[in-house]
């Protein structure tokens, strides 16, 4: 049998590395901007078309590359950041693969226009599917004009399975995010299709994280430092009342970089233990800077996963100085005992005769009641609180049947609901007892409710008396234009003032009395997390926010009435026994499994 391993062509290896390192346009932008970081850029300028897929274009004035580091930069495994193995454990850059630009080239129709700083001429160069095309000299401006067109243009397949414009370039916006926040120093713009969506100067860290998330999240930042041997943590953290349930702004950054670490979150979520709610999380943006040699970035191209020397103590230290900056905030609750100013208040003590107070000696005198008159003969006045009791109790004669949809879920129309600790309601079956979740249970009623009355075309909007304004981050903004007419369907007037802001001026009829920039901002995030969603499942994913937004909460006392209608609109509906992202809303228990528990 004959040798049947062999190398592989460069053009082939290229493509490989490309699935591994360039997954979308995303991918693109940031492996360009990242290049341009290194170069020591002061102004870097993103340019996009068509999410991407036509053009993605990034202009800085770092130092340049002369004509062999031009053609040398395309090959794979060259790169200027790294000469020996020593170097992989002391990074200060963010490449050092040598893959990117090899990747770049292999799947699209790329443009490198550089000049060095100093010289009298740069370089052109053309490259298509790693192919040189052309090279000459050209009299472009200092630094590097990277034009990367037609993207999976000679890979059908990857550029078919890319998702629409709008879900690539809320990537885009990602990546470019992640690092223009941890470069304060250096200025960025990005503009999209022509439109400026990011004009950025240079600025300092809370001033940037404001240019980026909008002004509204100033007021919420709690400024978090702790410098030590190990590593200086710095950054904001959120208040504990601007904590939310979805669309939290989490971000680490170590050394410059972004990275992901689920270990460091929970510590920063020990810190708010029992200040807050469990499924609620608060904002951060926390910068680390330790000793290069002590981390390991070389695990994963793309370089957000990161390994710590000293995670444990890391992990203390954190916690620790998150906790510090809550309780400079008053966050913390806390017993003041510094009396001085205080006013003062009369108290009896019968053992002083000086400035004693006046004591009533009347037995009937009752100091918890305004007027003592007025509670003669009245001793017994509590028993007036149990007239009528057990009539209030029963069930009233014409309670209306709900449809029978399911045999065993028909509801005993002889037996009245309860409620068990402001969250289930008990009510009999025909077959033994159920239990719902008072929460889940009207969630999926309101669910069922609005996408009826959108198809319908009848939803109706309230109009607001004076109209709230919502300035929208960037991936807000860039989502809203798809949306706008399923919250148009859903009762949402809104009309856009430019700059990303929107004009709220009226919102569906009957949620609950909150601020519509909330409620809003709410839809978005949960629209975000839904990803790439449009016409029906974009209905769905709007009509399961608000009927979370106006279900009852947890823990509501419900009148008799008002269990009795969700109990009856539970069971009419045609999905009763789960929400509509699948939880459970009730826990039958037959007759059969009643009869087992109690048989002797």
């Amino acid at each position: 049998m004959g040798d049947i391993i062999h190398l592989l062509p460069d053009h082939i290896a290229n493509q490989i590395a490309a699935g591994e390192v360039i997954q979308r346009p995303a991918s693109v932008v940031k492996e360009l901007v990242e290049n341009a970081v290194d170069a020591g850029a002061t102004s870097i300028t993103v340019n996009i078309r068509d999410a991407g897929r036509t053009l993605i274009q990034v202009i800085d004035d770092g130092k340049g590359m002369s004509e062999t580091d031009a053609r040398m930069a395309f090959e794979r495994h060259a790169t200027s950041k790294i000469a020996n193995v020593q170097d992989l454990f002391s990074l200060h850059t963010m490449g050092f693969r040598g893959e990117a630009l090899a990747s770049i080239a292999a799947v699209a129709q790329v443009e490198l226009r550089t000049r060095l700083r100093g010289a009298e001429l740069g370089t052109k160069l053309s490259i298509s599917g790693s192919t040189l095309d052309a090279i000459e000299p050209d009299a472009c401006h200092e630094g590097s004009i990277f034009s990367v067109k037609n993207l999976f243009y000679n890979v059908p397949v990857r550029r078919k399975f890319l998702k629409s414009n709008d879900t690539e370039f809320r990537n885009i916006l990602t990546e470019f995010e992640r690092i223009v926040l941890a470069c304060p120093q250096i200025a960025f713009s990005l503009r999209h299709n022509d439109t400026e969506t990011f004009q950025l100067p240079v600025s300092n860290l809370r001033q940037r994280i404001v240019g980026v998330f909008g002004k509204r999240l100033n007021q919420t930042l709690l400024t978090l430092e702790a410098p030590n041997s190990i590593a200086r943590i710095e950054g904001f953290t959120g208040q504990v009342s601007a904590v939310r349930r979805k669309g939290a702004l989490n971000y680490f950054f170590v050394n410059g970089r972004f990275m992901k670490h689920p270990y460091f979150h929970v510590a920063v979520m020990r810190a708010y233990e029992s200040l807050i709610p469990a499924d609620e999380k608060p904002d951060y943006f926390i910068y680390l800077t330790l000793d290069p040699s002590t981390i390991d970035v070389n695990i994963h191209p793309t370089k957000t996963e990161i390994k710590f020397e000293n995670e444990g103590p890391i992990w203390q230290i954190l916690t620790a100085a998150v906790r510090e900056a809550l309780g400079k905030a008053n966050a913390v609750p806390g017993i003041d005992f510094d009396t001085e100013g205080a006013i003062e208040i009369p108290v009896y003590r019968p053992g002083r005769e000086a400035a004693a107070p006046v004591v009533r000696t009347d037995p009937s005198y009752n100091p918890f009641r305004h007027n003592s008159a007025q509670s003669t003969g009245s001793e017994n006045d509590w028993e007036k609180l149990y007239v009528n009791f057990e009539q209030d109790c029963t069930l009233p004669p014409d309670r209306p049947l709900p449809p029978e949809g399911d045999g065993s879920l028909f509801p005993d129309a002889a037996s009245p609901c309860f409620q068990y600790r402001g969250r289930y309601i008990i009510t009999p079956l025909k077959s033994g007892l159920v239990l719902i979740d008072q929460h889940r249970a009207h969630v999926r009623i309101l669910y069922d409710r609005y996408l009826a009355s959108r198809r319908e075309q009848k939803s109706a909007s309230q109009q607001l008396l004076f109209p709230e304004i919502i300035e929208c981050t960037a991936s807000e903004a860039a989502i809203l234009p798809s949306l706008a007419g399923e919250l148009r369907g859903f009762g949402f007037d809104l009309n856009p003032l430019g700059n990303n802001s929107y004009s709220i001026n009226g919102v569906p009829a009957g949620v609950p009395d909150r601020a519509p920039s909330t409620l809003l901002r709410e839809l978005l995030d949960n629209a975000l997390q839904a990803g790439d969603a449009t016409g029906e499942r974009a209905a769905e994913t709007l009509a399961l926010a608000l009927a979370r937004a106006a279900a009852i909460p947890p823990g509501k006392i419900l009148t008799l009435e008002e269990m009795e209608l969700i109990v009856g609109a539970l069971f009419s509906s045609q999905a009763s026994r789960l929400t509509p992202d699948g939880k459970p809303i009730l826990s039958v228990l037959t007759d059969d499994e009643l009869a087992k528990r109690f048989k002797t």
